[in-house]
Order: C-alpha cells, then structure tokens, then sequence
C-alpha cells in the first residue's frame, strides 16, 4: 500500500456571510491510498474552524498516516490516532470506504449500507445574509430553480431584522424554511426569535452555543444542531430533544460515522440532515452519496458546488431542480489526488 497527500485551494465564487464572519476560499488536502492490486482511494480533508481542526493540524495528522504506510502500517490502523482532527479523519475514512466499495464494484452509498438503487436525494438551498429584500429576492430566485427548501443564514444582524427577513421570505414563497445562526445568541434572544418565527420555519439551526447544550434543551420550538455535534457526544446533543441534527461529514470524521450518527438520531425520533462545511467534489460527491445511504432523507446541505468558483474536478453529483444526483458508478468516484477527473460511471483514476 502507498499513501499520498496533496494540498489544494478553491475560491469560493463571492463570499458566504454567516455569523461567524464570512467563507471567502476553501483550503484542504486530498488523500489517496493505492493498494498493491490496484486499487486506488481518494478521500479530502477540507478543514473549517469551529467545526474541525485547523488546517496545519491536519497536514501534520495526515502526514503521520503516509509515515505509516511507509513504515508498512495498515491505513486502518490510523483511525484512532486521528480522533481529535476529524477532518483529517475524514479524509482517511472516506478514502478507506472509496477503496472498499471500488473493489466490490460498487457505488459508495450502497457501501455504506444502501440497500436500493437511490438516483437522487433532496437538496435545500442556503441563502447567506443580506437585508429582507435581498433575502427575499434570493429565496424567490431559489424556489424558480426548483428548490422547495431554503436555509436563511441568521444571527449576523440585529435580532428584529432577522425576524423581519424569515417574516418577508415565508410570505413571499411556498417553501419549506430553515433558519441557522450558527451559535449567534443568547438564551433570551433565542427564545424571542422562537416565539416570533417558528411558525414560520421548519427549525432554527444552533440558536445557542455549540456547549450549551442546557440552554438548548431549555428552549422552547424546533431547533437542530449543527456545532454542538463537534462540542460534545452525539447522546448529549440528542438529550436536547432536537428536530434536527445537521450532520457534517467532514465535521464527523468520515462518511460512515455520519451514516452511524444518522442511524442513531432516527432510532431517537431525530431526523438527520446531511450537509457540508462547504467542501470540494470529493468530499461534497460524498455527503451525497452519505445522503443516499439514509432511507428518505429530508432535505440536506449538498448544493454547494455553485459557490465555489473552482473545483477539483467536475461535479459528478449536480443539484437539478432541488435534487442532487447520486452517482451509480463504483466508489465515490469524482477525481484522484491530482485532480484528474474519473469517469462518471467510475473506473480507473490514474
């Protein structure tokens, strides 16, 4: 077995404004393993603060595991050793699955424990800040592409002029909302949003602190979680009693801990939605392919391809009419470690 790691950076096409401050380019590495019989895996590790580790601690974690392939070692065996940099994690996850399922000539969501032919799952659009009429005009744009859900990013503005853009949006479409403030508040200011806007929204992502999961479980209306999922165990944030719990891939360590997050949260009467820390094709073709592997998901984070002014390599997984398209070839299957695009009906990545 060897094993290879490549940097890459993608501009995003014009910055996404959330509370914590704006996203304006996405840094990573790409992983690659290729076995003696030729095979080949390819994961990525994009790193987000807040969510992740930063990006140094995950050159340097994932520059042990090519040491220890090197050496010899087992790719596997490196799993546990990269629990506290999850999306270095991640990387090796995915590029384990990706190996595993293109030897078995299959596509990854049928890996990860799909038992049906899934073609497509349903993706929500996210609209980033802006005042109520460019929200509402984004939203409107939305809906026209075929969207029937839409996330508004929130928290950024003063608290009467986020009530006034979910008010604005919800009176100007027949879609499905959601709200995210990204941790944005206090326990007050995010019981007074509740009470002023949960008639109009499907929930409202991380209203509090990642850690504040008392203060969660406090509130009344239906919120998700999203950050707490990276603060503290995943019963933890389940004993929240959220509708929703926002699985990040990349935040998660891997494609098949989020398939056994996801499986966790429905057994607890959670629904589990899928989404990504704003990810190059590698890692966003997965989350779809995670999306798939989980009976009827809701609609999930995975239209993101179109923020980003650059890629990887092209997008095998397009969102059309709201709906993301699940590829069928074997693996995860987007590019390899040096951004050569693979079919899109899988096969060699050289």
């Amino acid at each position: 077995m060897k094993a290879g790691v490549r940097p890459f950076a993608v501009p995003l096409a014009e910055s996404l404004d959330t509370a914590r401050g704006s996203i304006e380019r996405r840094e990573g590495l790409v992983l690659r393993l290729d076995a003696d019989d030729g095979a080949v895996g390819v994961g990525e590790a994009t790193p987000l603060a807040g969510w992740t580790e930063h990006y140094d601690e995950c050159e340097r974690a994932l520059g042990t595991v090519v040491d220890a392939v090197d050496r010899g070692a087992a790719p596997d065996d490196s799993l546990d050793a990269l629990e506290p940099t999850p999306a270095a994690r991640h990387a090796l996850d995915l590029a384990l699955a990706d190996l595993a399922a293109s030897r078995a000539d299959e596509p990854l969501y049928r890996h990860l424990g799909a038992s049906d032919r899934v073609e497509s799952v349903p993706a929500n659009a996210t609209v980033g800040d802006a005042p109520a009429d460019q929200t509402v005009a984004a939203v409107e744009r939305a809906v026209d592409a075929g969207f029937d859900c839409v996330k508004l990013k929130v928290g950024a503005r003063p608290l009467a002029a986020d009530i006034e853009r979910v008010e604005a949006a919800a009176d100007a479409v027949d879609a499905a909302l959601r709200a995210d403030a990204n941790g944005a508040w206090s326990r007050s200011q995010a019981q007074q949003f509740l009470d002023a806007t949960a008639d109009r929204l499907e929930y409202v992502e991380q209203p509090l602190p990642a850690t504040d999961v008392p203060g969660l479980a406090a509130l009344s209306g239906p919120i998700a979680l999203d950050e707490t999922l990276a603060a503290v165990d995943v019963a933890d944030a389940l004993d929240a009693d959220p509708a929703a719990l926002v699985l990040k891939p990349m935040a998660l360590g891997g494609p098949r801990r989020a398939v056994a997050v996801a499986e966790r949260a429905r057994e607890a009467g959670v629904e589990p939605v899928v989404t990504t820390t704003v990810d190059a094709a590698v890692a966003r073709t997965a989350a779809v392919h995670v999306a798939a592997a989980i009976p009827d998901p809701p609609a999930c984070g995975l239209a993101t391809a179109k923020l980003l002014e650059s890629d990887l390599g092209p997008d095998i997984a397009p969102v059309a009419d709201g709906r993301a398209v699940v590829p069928q070839g074997s693996g995860n299957g987007p590019v390899d470690a040096w951004g050569n695009a693979a079919g899109a009906h899988g096969g060699d990545r050289v």
